[in-house]
Parts: structure tokens; sequence; C-alpha cells
């Protein structure tokens, strides 16, 4: 997973870059090509990144337990 989104990352940004190399050049499948560049990253790679990061549940650290912070008020 961690080659994954770095391969991913460079991908979506050759996408971009050529899709702007595009629309510079006013090519008719210009607008396409960012559109699809842009559901890529929305449908692909945000929801892999997302899971590398929630899979090993580091992000249980900063939410905000109600339990623990009756217990500290109580002590």
């Amino acid at each position: 997973m961690k080659k994954i989104i770095p391969i991913l990352f460079i991908i979506f940004l050759l996408w971009m870059i050529i899709g702007a190399y595009l629309l510079n050049t006013n090519h008719e499948k210009a607008q396409i090509v960012m559109g699809l560049g842009v559901m890529y990253m929305s449908f692909i790679l945000m929801p892999t990144f997302i899971y590398d990061r929630y899979k090993d549940g580091k992000y249980k650290k900063y939410i905000i337990d109600n339990k623990k912070n009756d217990d500290t008020k109580k002590g």
C-alpha cells in the first residue's frame, strides 16, 4: 500500500498536467480529460489514501471520548 499511493498520485499529477496542456492548446477533448482526472482522484486515489490511513486505527487517538472526559471531571 505504501508504494501504490505515491504511484497513483504521480499518475494523477501527470494526468492533470496533460489536461492543462490540452486546455491551453484548445483541444476538443481537454474538458473530458480534466473531468476524468478529477473523477480518478475522487473515486480511486482518495478512497485508497483514506483506507490506508485509517486501517490500523491510528485515528482513534484524535477522537474525543466522552467516557474519558467524564472520568477526568469526577476525579
